[in-house]
């Protein structure tokens, strides 16, 4: 189940980030070439036209004018690192259970005398803490050292797996405005072959460039920005589920304890 909610999610950010690049594709030169070489006498008019596009439409131009061999790869690494940030969401999401109603009712059952109950109730609960309390259970009779230690272990076992996946989401945040650096560079290039070219250092010549390198950059740190958001909303939800790891397993310990004296007297 978890792994169809991670595809899903892949397929959906992959989706929209492709629907986005083929609208930023598809708006005419035309249009550009009108705004740019529109007087200044028509600015007010072309004003609220603009605000009609809104936001959306304003993205789409600068991404055309960043052009696409740049800003489409900063586009890929937005798109693939907000479908790990959004795996990593729903798998530590369906993680969650309310703990402590959890072990009342794991208590309840020992008070009782059954064991077997008790690991049913683990079994058939979803997250970590149920497979923490399972393998504990499943060991109840050889001992509190021996609970401990599986405990231990297969706590950090599923620590990793909480914090699968979050490595390339780091990645893609230290990509995103490397790339954009890349484009920067490119596009200040490209602008000292024009004034080689040309054999003259007017702003004309120069803009092109300095223009690709100046949106590379900006996409990229904004990129950046949003996964770093995300990243860390996972990273609040891990701490947060680690937490409860490490207290229901002092608790199972506990509850242990108890049995075992209650039922050896």
């Amino acid at each position: 189940m978890k792994k169809l909610f991670a595809i899903v999610a892949v397929i959906g950010a992959f989706t929209f980030g492709s629907i986005q690049l083929a609208q930023a594709q598809d708006a005419p030169a035309a249009e550009q070439t009108e705004q740019q070489a529109a007087p200044a006498a028509e600015a007010t008019t072309a004003a609220p036209a603009a605000e009609e596009g809104g936001i959306h439409k304003e993205i789409k131009v600068k991404f055309i004018e960043g052009t696409a061999s740049f800003m489409s790869l900063v586009a890929i690494a937005l798109v693939i690192g907000l479908a790990f940030c959004i795996e990593r969401i729903i798998y530590l999401s369906l993680a969650e259970i309310n703990t402590k109603k959890f072990m009342a009712s794991i208590e309840a059952a020992l008070e009782k005398g059954d064991v077997e109950a008790a690991k049913d109730i683990a079994r058939n609960t979803r997250g970590p803490v149920a497979s923490i309390y399972y393998q504990g259970l499943m060991r109840i009779d050889q001992g509190i050292d021996v609970v401990e230690k599986s405990v231990v272990s297969y706590g950090g076992v599923q620590a990793g797996y909480l914090e699968k996946g979050c490595s390339w989401i780091t990645l893609f945040i230290a990509m995103a405005p490397s790339l954009g650096f890349l484009g920067t560079v490119i596009g200040m290039v490209q602008a000292f072959d024009k004034i080689q070219q040309v054999g003259d250092i007017s702003p004309t010549v120069v803009a092109g460039g300095m223009k690709v390198a100046l949106i590379t950059t900006i996409f990229g740190l904004i990129v950046a920005l949003i996964l770093q958001v995300f990243y860390n909303y996972v990273l609040a939800k891990i701490e947060a589920l680690t937490s409860e790891m490490e207290d229901s397993s002092i608790s199972l310990l506990d509850m242990v304890i108890k049995y075992n004296l209650k039922y050896k007297k």
